[in-house]
C-alpha cells in the first residue's frame, strides 16, 4: 500500500489507474479507524480493481473547536490495519493541502433541500456544509466509480447521495454509485465509533444502554404511535445514569421528514455519555 500525502501525487495515481480502465472504490474517513471501518474497507477491495482510502480530520465540519482537537488520531495503526485490508493506496493530506486560507475561513455554500435542517444539521450549524464540501473535493480528486460509507451517520449518508442525484452537483460525478454500509456493532450492541476511544471502560458499559433501548423500541412500535415511541425512548435513555439525549427523531428514510407510521421510518439518536457525543440509529 502506498501513502499518499498530495493531491498532485493522488491525481497521477488516479489518472495511471484509469488509463488502465481499472474500477476505483474510494472510503473516505477521518481515521481512528475500527472494525466499521474495515467492513467498508472490505467491501470496497472485493467490489473494485483499486481502493484508495482516505484519512483526513476535516476542520470545516467542526463547529466544535474543542471536539476537533479531542478528535483521536493515529495515522501509522490506521496504516497498518490498511495495508492487512488490502487496501492499495491511503492518501492523508494536511488541511493546507486540501484548502486554501480562504477555503478554511469561510462557509461552503450548498443547497440541501431541508435535508440540514433537522437532527445533526440543527444542532451542529455548518456541519454538513463542511461534510459536502470535504466528500465533493474527494470526488473531484479521486473520480471513484463507488464510494463507501457507514449507515451510522445516516443523515450525512442522505445528504451525499443527494449531493451526488439531485443538487447543483447531479452528473458532475459521472455514474458514481454511492454504497451505504451496515453498522457494525460491538458484542454488546454498542455502535462502532472513533469516539468510543473516548469513552472508559465504566462509560462504554453505560453506553450500550442506547443500543439496547433502541432494539428493545421495535417492540414498542408494534403497538404504539411514533410520537409515544419517540417520547418513550427518549425517556428510557434520560433514566439511564451519565446518559443525557439530545435528541431523538423518528423520520422518513428518504426525506427525513418526520414519520407518520413506522412503514419506512428510521429512528436517529444523539446521546451524551458523559462528555462524549455519541449517534445511533434503527429502522423500524
Amino acid at each position: 500500500m502506498q501513502i499518499i500525502t498530495t493531491k498532485q501525487e493522488l491525481l497521477q495515481h488516479v489518472e495511471a489507474c484509469k488509463q488502465q480502465n481499472k474500477t476505483i472504490g474510494l472510503v473516505p474517513t477521518m481515521g481512528a479507524l475500527h472494525a466499521g471501518h474495515a467492513s467498508l474497507v472490505r467491501r470496497c477491495v472485493s467490489e473494485n480493481d483499486v481502493t484508495f482510502v482516505s484519512v483526513f480530520v476535516n476542520p470545516t465540519q467542526f463547529n466544535n473547536k474543542e471536539d476537533l482537537a479531542k478528535y483521536p488520531r493515529n495515522i501509522w495503526r490506521d496504516a497498518d490495519l490498511l495495508s492487512n485490508l488490502g487496501a492499495h493506496f491511503l492518501f492523508a493530506p494536511t488541511p493546507e493541502e486540501m484548502y486554501t486560507a480562504e477555503e478554511m475561513n469561510s462557509t461552503f455554500e450548498f443547497g440541501f433541500n431541508g435535508l440540514d435542517q433537522v437532527m445533526e444539521g440543527k444542532m451542529r450549524p455548518g456541519h454538513f456544509n463542511g461534510v459536502v464540501q470535504v466528500v465533493s473535493r474527494l470526488f473531484y480528486l479521486v473520480r471513484p466509480d463507488r464510494a463507501y460509507f457507514g449507515e451510522k451517520d445516516y443523515q450525512q449518508l442522505a445528504i451525499i447521495r443527494y449531493m451526488v442525484s439531485g443538487s447543483a452537483f447531479a452528473g458532475t460525478f459521472g455514474d458514481l454509485q454511492i454504497v451505504g454500509c451496515p453498522i457494525v456493532r460491538e458484542e454488546s450492541g454498542l455502535a462502532l465509533s472513533s469516539r468510543n476511544e473516548r469513552l472508559s471502560e465504566s462509560e462504554k458499559q453505560t453506553a450500550v444502554n442506547i443500543s439496547r433501548i433502541l432494539f428493545e423500541s421495535r417492540e414498542w412500535a408494534k403497538t404504539q404511535s411514533v410520537a409515544e415511541v419517540q417520547q418513550r425512548v427518549v425517556d428510557a435513555i434520560n433514566a439511564v445514569e451519565g446518559l443525557e439525549v439530545e435528541y431523538y427523531e423518528i423520520v422518513d428514510q428518504s426525506t427525513l421528514l418526520p414519520a407518520a407510521d413506522f412503514s419506512h421510518a428510521i429512528g436517529c439518536v444523539t446521546v451524551y455519555c458523559g462528555p462524549v457525543r455519541l449517534i445511533d440509529n434503527i429502522k423500524y
